[in-house]
């Protein structure tokens, strides 16, 4: 130790800076000034002000995720601290790295339910039950070790968010300046041999094989390279978009419910799930028919016959396991010479099949291929078109590049827009953000667009407005005899909207207009708002009515 005293909101500063950690989201409160204050003072860590604790959460969660840095979120105690848990539930859902840090009343009045101001008695049990943990740092003395912990447990595979609840009189507490402030390593879990030789064994004389790559396979694209190299095809879900880029021939992209695709699936003679919990809504609620041989590997050792059984299963890291299976193959395999035609075959069929349920949004879909390319973090809000096509286009190349609300919570992409585009502004990552974004869910977190204007967040957000909860209606008409009832939105008009915040705004009103506009749009610095006239656009032509399951 050395002589100089810290307080322990310095000491969070000072850890999160050895956590290469360049931004924080949150907001200011009497119960997280001296961290905040911290940051300040220090100068090393930008703090930026959301206008809400849902969207500050959800900013901390996509920066983690297009970076792979540990996300950070401050928030205050009580109704501020439960403001975030939405979006706390959110980053559980998508496994996200992530630091909550809360505050909480003085540590005298703590649990002894006194109506205390901005007391919440159970916080700490809420904490726990939306994320990953939860701790309460008592006194400086467990301090350093407790961040640790916390660091440690949201990086370790299945990752997810933290929170960290810290008493207002422990964080102005002061302590010795530790000499060592680094977080402790989370190293990746290697596979046992002889289980990586026993699989290897299984697939050695396999003619057809196919990788499915979840969100636990972003760090493996080397890997999986060199299975593609020996005629491996893949095929992914919406968190494993990217690792391997997705215009690659031997790539099924995340085309993985379409009939036309089952049907290849048939073909198959080996499935090997990498990194994914194949969720109900990309099978069919668990009944899309897979190819009947099935392998898996995961870092969790409770994925093994999770939602789908599997003749192996070998619990490691992606990277690593892939890359001992491929010592163990490598010029061992004879994949069918008519293999790789048979994938591209499928991916055309698949995204003919797609463009012929959304009509005229399949120019909107290529103009923005045409206009941005693949150089993009592709975020996406729950809405009626991303559903319909976003899931699946534009074509990524990037293993973190899709950034998608997986919980299933409307209101979200705005704000995780702002994470990404702040994100790769603070990392150097060289990408433009777009967010697709529905009018209903816009104006749920519309707060943070005065956010991304302080901010000078450079993002472009497509805003398709139908002026209703689409999909909601969808099911109306469908399942409720077209009863259409709370379904209709006010909407404002988003050009003098946007003027007052003085944020850009561009009106795509017509297909014919969309790479000029689009192209506009992404010339732009700072944020800007594309509002895509649904009405004068037209309707899907097929309707979505909530999550597809089998009808037999």
């Amino acid at each position: 130790m050395t002589s100089q005293h810290i307080t322990v909101g310095e000491l969070i500063a000072r850890f999160l800076e050895a956590c290469q950690v360049k931004t924080a989201y949150g907001v200011i409160s009497i119960h997280n000034m001296p961290i905040l204050d911290a940051f300040h003072r220090r100068g090393q860590i930008r703090f930026v002000s959301a206008r809400g604790e849902a969207g500050a959460c959800n900013m901390a969660d996509a920066a983690a995720r297009v970076s792979g840095v540990l996300g950070v979120c401050v928030t205050s105690t009580g109704t501020g601290c439960g403001n975030a848990a939405g979006a706390m539930v959110e980053a559980y859902t998508a496994g996200t790295p992530l630091l909550h840090l809360t505050g909480q009343i003085e540590s005298e009045f703590v649990d002894r339910n006194l109506g205390y101001i901005h007391e919440h008695p159970a916080q700490l049990a809420m904490l726990k039950s939306v994320g990953k943990g939860a701790f309460r740092i008592s006194n400086p003395h467990t301090a350093l070790a407790t961040l640790r912990e916390a660091v440690r447990m949201a990086f370790t595979p299945p990752c997810g968010p933290v929170s960290l609840e810290i008493p207002i009189d422990v964080q102005a507490m002061t302590m010795p300046l530790p000499h060592d402030l680094a977080p402790w390593p989370v190293a990746p879990l290697a596979p046992a041999p002889a289980a990586v030789a026993a699989l290897a064994q299984q697939l050695r004389g396999r003619k057809r094989p196919l990788l499915w790559l979840g969100g636990g396979a972003r760090g493996a694209r080397a890997a999986v390279e060199r299975l593609v190299g020996m005629g491996w095809a893949v095929v992914t879900s919406v968190q494993g978009r990217g690792v391997l880029p997705e215009d690659h021939p031997a790539s099924l992209g995340s085309y993985n419910l379409q009939k036309t695709t089952e049907a290849f699936y048939g073909s198959v003679d080996a499935l090997l799930v990498v990194g994914s919990r194949l969720r109900s809504n990309e099978t069919l609620t668990y009944k899309l028919s897979l190819p009947e041989h099935r392998f898996r590997i995961d870092a969790d050792a409770l994925a093994e016959n999770r939602a789908y059984d599997s003749e192996m299963f070998v619990q490691g890291d992606a990277q690593l396991t892939l890359h001992a299976l491929a010592d163990a193959l490598e010029g061992q395999m004879q994949v069918d010479p008519q293999f790789s035609a048979d994938v591209q075959q499928a991916r055309r069929q698949a995204e003919t099949l797609v463009d012929s349920t959304i009509g005229p949004y399949a120019q909107l879909k290529a103009g923005l291929q045409a206009a941005v390319g693949q150089n993009l973090w592709w975020v996406r809000d729950i809405t009626l078109s991303n559903t319909m096509w976003g899931n699946r286009a534009p074509l990524l190349n990037h293993p973190r590049a899709g950034v998608h609300a997986l919980g299933g919570g409307i209101g979200q992409g705005l704000a995780m827009g702002i994470g990404a585009a702040l994100a790769n502004q603070a990392h150097g990552l060289g990408r433009k953000t777009v967010v697709l974004a529905g009018d209903g869910g816009f104006m749920l977190n519309l707060g943070e667009l005065a956010c991304a204007v302080q901010e000078e967040a450079d993002l472009m957000v497509l805003l398709m407005n139908d002026r209703r909860y689409g999909v909601i209606k969808n099911i109306q008409d469908a399942v409720y005899g077209s009863r259409h009832c709370y379904v209709d939105l006010h909407t404002p008009d988003f050009a003098a909207l946007c003027a007052s915040m003085q944020a850009a705004y561009l009106r795509l009103d017509s297909p014919a207009a969309t790479v000029s506009v689009l192209s506009q749009g992404l010339q732009q610095r700072g944020p800007v708002v594309v509002e895509v006239d649904m009405a004068a656009w037209g309707e899907f032509p097929v309707k979505f009515a909530g999550p597809p399951k089998k009808t037999q």
